[in-house]
């Protein structure tokens, strides 16, 4: 199958639990050690701190002297720590961020698009960009979060060795703001995710809205438009409020629980050294202590990002474990003709039958028209044919080997696809024609685009071939017939073209039709046609209507019927029979097969 030519990056490293290859530990564990360093000299900074002023107080220069370049060597030392953190932090959150989106983006590209197709392409957008970068930030913040540990129980142990009374006074305190922390957690993953759903729904509205701007300019409901696009806002705004508000609540009780336990450490302290149980040195340890291990309640900001980021995994990484097509080990059997066979293929969508076909058999060679109504089936069954999706039932036979038991280099060599939209690519033109699972050389590039129509506008661009596709001023139809240009190149024992020239004028799609049984290397071609002169100039027509195959025969016979030429809205007569009291008119030439 022919598909967008992007590569998608992938990072290496160790195993990420079952989400695959990642950055590894590596990001994570440097954050850790240096957020872990940075915590141990900042414990140790009191207890040194107070023994230089016990020194400078008793007379001690010499001594105090170098206590207190062992200080000033700690407090750099916190500096140097806190910056390296920070370098790591960056690193570890754009590595991890970068392997999510691709993982996410690989899984959605390798998708059966029937899965993919719910996500609305908003939805897509904020679990790449937004959910993505929370994500990515989740290893750093809990990497943060163990090293935040450090700093409550080192000081508590120093505390306990310094004064074992303040020490008790600070435990006795700390399971209130154990509580306040796990109420937080527990809280706000909710909101979090209820968050996240809204901002993807406010995403798909608006990108909704920017695709159908002049359908709205001119129907003139730009008042309404907004209003539609903006209804989420209200309900943002409310979950918004909601997890700032559990934030600010956990703050704030940490916030009074905080200087009522320095408080209290600070008056026992006070109590011990009017006792003569400690020096004034060991006080100023005692009140800093104090302060860093009621300090757990800062945790709260980089457990807020945690739960932010694994509500934001989830998301992301539902894009990745989208379901996709297994392949097999089969190969096909060397310069087969292309016979392509539904044999009892049935394909339901939400417990309605949507395509029904068996015994439907494509001579090798042969263009077969595949025509119905709006909802007929044409899609299903010309995705069906090239297993862009699986059958519920049956299977489908290319050359006597079923599509499922392929090779998946089998089935993208040998089947290519023509859409009413082609997918975007970047590069040259030249680049964007050859991009696919063959080996295309320029003349063959040149070759194609000729087959297609496109060489005349693509010589007229300012470079020629080698013009950068997205500078390249194309209209719809221009861009489709690089589409096709694409599929003609690499066009294999099998080509269907899904309303591949609808942007097509009657004289090019002509043009195009002839080259591609003169030019465009030889096979099956399956055609979704709109037009009944598409469907006169193929060998047979596969008639749809309400997802069953009501006939497969050649177009002319089919003509005879009047719910056939209803298709197209021919009316119920046929050519050459002429209404009962009025003369004959000359057939009109899209009418005429």
């Amino acid at each position: 199958m022919v598909t967008t030519g992007i590569r998608v990056r992938r990072e290496g490293g160790a195993r990420d639990g079952a989400d695959g290859a990642g950055p590894g530990r590596t990001p994570e564990v440097l954050v850790l050690l240096c957020s872990v360093g940075a915590a141990v000299t900042t414990v140790a900074q009191p207890f040194v701190l107070g023994r230089t002023l016990d020194l400078l107080l008793r007379g001690g220069d010499g001594a105090a002297g170098r206590w207190l370049a062992l200080s000033v060597a700690l407090l750099l030392g916190e500096l140097l720590l806190d910056s390296l953190t920070s370098l790591f932090t960056g690193r570890c959150t754009a590595h991890w961020t970068a392997f999510l989106r691709s993982r996410a983006f690989d899984g959605l590209l390798r998708a059966v698009p029937e899965g993919a197709r719910p996500l609305a392409p908003g939805d897509v957008g904020t679990r790449l960009t937004l959910n993505a970068a929370d994500a990515g930030g989740a290893p750093a913040a809990r990497a943060a979060l163990a090293a935040s540990v450090v700093t409550p129980v080192g000081a508590l142990a120093a505390l306990a060795l310094v004064d074992v009374w303040v020490a008790a006074c600070v435990l006795a305190g700390l399971p209130a703001l154990a509580l306040v922390l796990r109420s937080f957690a527990r809280d706000t993953g909710a909101s979090v995710a209820a968050y996240q759903r809204t901002q993807s729904e406010l995403a798909s509205r608006l990108l909704e809205a920017l695709e159908g701007a002049a359908t709205i300019a001119a129907a003139g409901t730009v008042g309404r438009e907004r209003a539609r696009v903006l209804e989420p806002l209200d309900r943002l705004a409310a979950l918004g409020r909601q997890v700032w508000a559990l934030h600010g609540r956990a703050l704030a009780r940490s916030g009074v629980l905080v200087p009522l336990l320095t408080l209290a450490a600070t008056a026992v302290g006070g109590l011990r050294l009017a006792a003569g149980a400690l020096s004034v040195g060991e006080l100023l340890a005692v009140f800093r202590y104090a302060q860093l291990t009621a300090g757990v309640g800062g945790a709260a900001s980089l457990l807020g990002a945690l739960v932010r980021g694994r509500e934001a995994r989830k998301r992301t990484l539902a894009l990745a474990r989208l379901p996709a097509l297994v392949h097999g080990t089969e190969s096909l059997p060397p310069a087969g003709p292309g016979v392509l066979e539904l044999c009892g293929v049935r394909v339901v969508r939400d417990g309605r039958q949507v395509l029904c076909a068996d015994g439907v058999r494509v001579p090798g060679g042969a263009t077969a028209a595949v025509v119905g109504r709006s909802g007929a089936g044409k899609s299903v069954l010309a995705a069906v044919a090239g297993r862009l999706i699986d059958p519920d039932e049956g299977h489908v036979l290319l050359d006597g080997v079923r599509l499922d038991r392929l090779t998946r280099e089998a089935l993208r060599t040998e089947v290519a696809y023509a859409f009413e939209r082609p997918a975007p690519a970047e590069g040259t033109v030249a680049e964007a024609v050859a991009a696919g699972p063959r080996r295309v050389s320029p003349g063959q590039v040149r070759e194609a685009c000729r087959a297609a129509g496109a060489d005349g506008f693509v010589r007229r661009l300012p470079g020629g071939y080698d013009t950068p596709l997205p500078e390249a001023p194309l209209s719809g139809g221009e861009h489709q017939r690089l589409g096709l240009a694409r599929a003609f190149a690499h066009a294999g024992r099998l080509l269907i073209m899904d309303d591949a020239t609808s942007s097509l004028d009657t004289a090019t799609e002509h043009e195009v039709d002839r080259a591609l049984r003169h030019s465009v290397r030889p096979g099956t071609r399956l055609v979704v046609a709109h037009r009944p002169s598409v469907a006169a100039r193929a060998d047979l027509v596969i008639w749809l209507e309400d997802g069953g195959v009501r006939a497969v025969a050649p177009h002319r016979r089919l003509w005879e019927e009047a719910d056939y030429r209803a298709v197209f809205g021919a009316g119920g007569t046929p050519p050459g029979a002429p209404r009962a009291g009025t003369a004959r008119r000359p057939e009109p030439e899209e009418a005429r097969p």
